[in-house]
């Protein structure tokens, strides 16, 4: 009996290959909120801008992605219900911000404090840094960075992260430059001077 016709299938078939899905270009549906870039009010005291431009590798600004940052107060403790407890010298500063890069394109800038050192493990101390993820369209998940101060030259040549990486140009690309209001440091997601990314 010939099954030609009836809707059965006589040889074995092949799907092909669907699109892989990425993290953008719909960051808005979710991840942001009022206070967004704002991780600290404007006003606060001691509050500096954390600013910079997000890159694609071929040079191009990233005009839709996001970038979130995480980190200590100046006294180097963490806002998590698993940091050690203890009074607050900062209360208002919420340790995370949000940022698109709409507006204008390409640009991220986060209002937050400076942070000031952790505790590294086996004794030694990290030097200040903002933790620093970046969502975008044709990435399949986030790209993890972190930011750390040009002006903090002893500390940094202290921090373990900083002296593993194997070459200056590479620490380069994770030391943001002072400027009149804060920060600066561009993200580069490929290509030359790419941004040094973490294995998480």
């Amino acid at each position: 009996m010939s099954r030609r016709g009836t809707g059965f299938l006589t040889e074995p078939f092949r799907l092909g290959l669907t699109p892989s899905a990425t993290v953008g270009p719909y960051l808005s549906i979710g991840l942001t909120w009022a206070d967004g870039p704002y991780a600290v009010a404007e006003g606060t005291e001691g509050a500096i801008w954390l600013r910079g431009r997000v890159f694609d590798g071929a040079g191009g600004l990233v005009p839709d992605a996001m970038v979130e940052t995480w980190q200590a107060d100046p006294d180097g403790r963490f806002d998590h219900s698993d940091a050690p407890k203890g009074e607050r010298r900062f209360p208002g500063l919420r340790g995370l911000g949000r940022c698109q890069t709409v507006d204008p394109p390409g640009e991220y800038g986060i209002l937050t404090l400076k942070p000031g050192r952790v505790d590294g493990g086996e004794g030694g101390l990290q030097a200040p840094h903002v933790d620093v993820s970046v969502f975008a369209r044709g990435l399949l998940d986030r790209v993890v960075t972190r930011i750390y101060f040009a002006d903090e030259a002893a500390a940094n040549a202290e921090d373990a992260v900083l002296r593993g990486l194997p070459d200056d140009a590479s620490r380069q690309t994770l030391l943001a430059q002072p400027t009149a209001d804060g920060y600066r440091l561009d993200i580069r997601l490929q290509g030359d001077a790419e941004t040094v990314f973490f294995a998480v």
